[in-house]
């Protein structure tokens, strides 16, 4: 328990300008797990899940089609994975997931965010031992206990089942995510993931308030307005807002 992976959730509000980088991190990453894979969803789970991902998150059926449709061309752009750690604001480790056709202009904006935000960019491997590296399946339910069994069952690698509030997470090994969400959903026919996929989960949070958190919260911003970056990983616990 106390994984506070909500917490990883924050984010700000949804401008035009943050929809549109939300449908192009969606149409770079759509294309690179059609290319690598084959560009059937049927064929190729990873690209099934992220397409369940995009469309619960809103983006339009033709940005979608249209990353899948490029990535059965030829030739077309060559992206790699690029991974950055360091320390933001308030002493926080912070994890940055990235897509990039130029290394050098990639590291270039991203070490401008830590260095603009307050924070220093690290070395590879310098706070990941903060996070542990999971794939996460959360739904609406109370029954721990049968969640548990059903994918101990299917010799799922399972870190932890966590039952808060009417929602149930499961952790489990980064390898055995499509075998958990096949036996959740065969277990729990009705079931709707609200969270399913592979992520940093931080061990410990640190809760920011005042200036602290304010100045996380622009990092954040300044993150999220790169167009390389496409996932943002933190152990901060933001202060609750107001209904």
């Amino acid at each position: 328990m106390g994984r506070s992976f909500e917490n990883r959730k924050h984010s700000i509000a949804k401008t035009a300008a943050q929809k549109s980088k939300l449908y192009s991190k969606y149409g770079k990453l759509l294309y690179v797990v059609a290319r690598n894979g084959v560009p059937e969803p049927e064929s190729n789970p990873a690209l099934k899940n992220l397409i369940e991902k995009a469309k619960k998150e809103q983006v339009p059926a033709h940005v979608i089609e249209k990353a899948i449709e490029k990535a059965k061309g030829t030739g077309g752009e060559d992206f790699a994975e690029a991974r950055y750690e360091g320390i933001g604001p308030g002493g926080c480790p912070v994890i940055v997931d990235c897509l990039t056709d130029n290394p050098n202009r990639t590291i270039t904006e991203v070490r401008n965010c830590f260095v603009k935000g307050g924070g220093k960019l690290g070395n590879a491997g310098s706070v990941s031992h903060f996070f542990d590296h999971l794939a996460v399946l959360s739904f609406k339910g109370d029954d721990e206990d049968r969640v548990l069994e059903a994918l101990l069952e299917a010799d799922v690698n399972v870190d932890e089942v966590e039952s808060n509030d009417g929602q149930l997470t499961a952790f489990v090994a980064p390898n055995d995510f499509f075998k958990a969400k096949k036996v959740l959903l065969e277990t729990f026919p009705d079931i709707e993931f609200d969270v399913q996929e592979i992520t940093f989960v931080s061990q410990a949070s640190t809760a920011l308030d005042g200036e602290d958190a304010a100045a996380f919260e622009k990092f954040l911003e300044l993150l999220n307005d790169c167009e390389d970056v496409q996932n943002v990983h933190h152990n901060v616990e933001f202060p609750a807002t107001g209904a």
